[in-house]
């Protein structure tokens, strides 16, 4: 079963349960798929997919900043309760250790000796971590080890 087919499914049994939180997450996810997929002119494939959650889950984790700057704590539980449901569709994220191991990796099997060489580093890495870790993360580690 695919993503986008396991968020319809959990989209129904949160309806059916009434739960608000799950089903307001959900079809805010599902709009965006449908609203990429007419972009692109196809089915998107679980990867995209993961990445839109993951604008998502970025968006609304902002949005908190901005909620609780402005005091708005009543608003902020909900938000908080969203995230987490939109987290558990997401894969497990890299840890900064096996980043490290794969872009040195990466930087052996590019031949990259300085930082210079960044942008080859991330051109062959990114894909290999899409959706696993973050970019900022990933470009960090790649800097500090190209400097080294």
């Amino acid at each position: 079963m695919g993503l986008e087919e396991r968020l319809r499914r959990d989209l129904k049994d949160a309806m059916r349960a009434r739960d608000s939180h799950r089903k307001s997450a959900l079809r805010m996810v599902l709009t965006g798929i449908q609203l990429a997929e007419v972009e692109a002119g196809q089915d998107l494939e679980d990867e995209d997919i993961v990445v839109l959650i993951r604008k998502e889950v970025k968006r609304r984790e902002e949005a908190l900043e901005m909620m609780r700057e402005a005091g708005r704590d009543d608003l902020v539980e909900d938000e908080v309760k969203e995230v987490e449901i939109l987290q558990a569709y997401l894969p497990k994220q890299m840890s900064e250790d096996e980043i490290r191991d794969l872009a040195q990796n990466v930087i052996d099997e590019v031949g990259a000796e300085s930082p210079s060489d960044l942008g080859r580093v991330m051109g062959a890495i990114m894909p290999r971590v899409r959706g696993k870790a973050e970019g900022r993360t990933v470009n960090r580690i790649v800097r500090e080890l190209l400097a080294s």
